[in-house]
């Protein structure tokens, strides 16, 4: 398998990653355009002994995983901008409970109902906290089908290792494009024992799952467990990308979809003689910043290119801390970026 590729849609590849890395228990809703991941796993989930549900709403579903996760199953929900905007409480709840679970967003455009088009106008909502009280989820961004497939391996293997929901974010462009990778294996790591799990009594004192404290200081202590674990992601699961960044003097730094197109225009300037790199973070949160800062100097100017009216661009001004200018370029509304407006933008920014 490893020397042979395959051909799959970015959601039909995330569906099969995660029958492959043993999810049993999926409940989801239909929205655009995700629709082929519920679609895929309602047929390969009973074949591999799991449960498909196409739960009544998508507050139905995040609450249906929850159960299922309490009870120690690897489970998965999947959907789209406003339907995850509806599972937000579920989700903050998983959080909160320290359950793992993977949650995948295929953003479309908003805000609002929008529209069906590709979008990355979620990265405050996904990395910034969308439901209430204090917690993070760790959050992917992949930028081809076959980081679709290898980051719904570690998604499924991070949500156990840490005890917390595990989000993928990508959009309408990745979900729906098809092209060749690499179905590697899974291999399971060792991973703790699901000794929390609400599997029965079976001689030992009952487990509890729980997200109310109610105690003098219970809520705080709690918190304060969490932020730990937050903090373990920042030491251990940064991820990015970084290509001819070391003598460049533009850095465009972007992710997912916008990061394809950004690379484009970046090698058409390459190849002209401007020494123009990009940093792509792989890991939304925990977000690459202390290697993006490294990167900042006088000398270094730093585009920005999203999918939106400007979100990720105030962490990277934050990563950079004024050591250099950060600039902003983006499209919103389902308004797709061209490799050729990037390239127009880095003209005129280098003159």
């Amino acid at each position: 398998m490893l020397n042979k590729r395959i051909l799959m849609k970015g959601n039909e590849a995330i569906a099969e990653a995660a029958v492959n890395a043993q999810c049993r228990f999926y409940a989801g809703y239909p929205i655009t355009p995700q629709n082929e991941i519920p679609e895929y796993l309602s047929k390969r989930l009973p074949e591999v002994g799991g449960v498909f549900i196409q739960a009544e709403s998508e507050i139905a579903a995040i609450n249906m995983v929850y159960g299922a996760a309490a009870a120690g199953v690897r489970s998965m929900t999947s959907s789209s901008s406003p339907g995850i905007s509806l599972k937000q409480e579920g989700i903050s709840f998983l959080a909160g409970a320290e359950l793992p679970a993977v949650i995948v967003n295929m953003q479309r455009g908003g805000p609002g109902l929008g529209n069906i088009s590709a979008s990355q106008s979620d990265y405050f909502q996904s990395v910034k906290g969308g439901g209430h009280g204090d917690y993070r989820l760790l959050v992917y961004a992949p930028y081809n089908v076959q980081e679709m497939w290898d980051l719904t391996f570690s998604a499924f293997d991070r949500a156990d290792m840490y005890r917390n929901p595990v989000l993928i974010l990508a959009d309408a462009i990745l979900g729906q494009t098809m092209e060749p990778f690499y179905p590697t294996p899974y291999v399971k790591p060792d991973l703790p024992p699901k000794d929390w799990a609400l599997s029965g009594c079976r001689n030992r004192a009952p487990n509890i799952i729980k997200t109310l404290y109610m105690g003098e200081g219970e809520l705080e202590g709690q918190n304060n467990v969490l932020l730990a674990k937050y903090d373990r992601m920042k030491t251990s699961e940064v991820r990015y990308e970084a290509i001819d960044v070391q003598d460049a003097r533009i850095i465009v730094v972007a992710f997912g979809s916008a990061a394809r197109i950004a690379l484009s225009a970046i090698k058409t300037h390459r190849k002209e003689g401007l020494k123009v790199g990009l940093f792509r973070p792989v890991t939304l949160f925990p977000f690459p910043e202390k290697e993006l800062n490294s990167l900042a100097n006088e000398d270094v100017k730093l585009l920005t290119v999203e999918l939106n009216t400007g979100q990720m661009v105030e962490d990277v001004r934050l990563a950079v801390n004024g050591k250099t200018d950060v600039l902003f370029y983006g499209r919103a509304g389902g308004a797709i970026i061209r490799p050729t407006d990037v390239y127009d933008v880095i003209k005129k920014i280098s003159l």
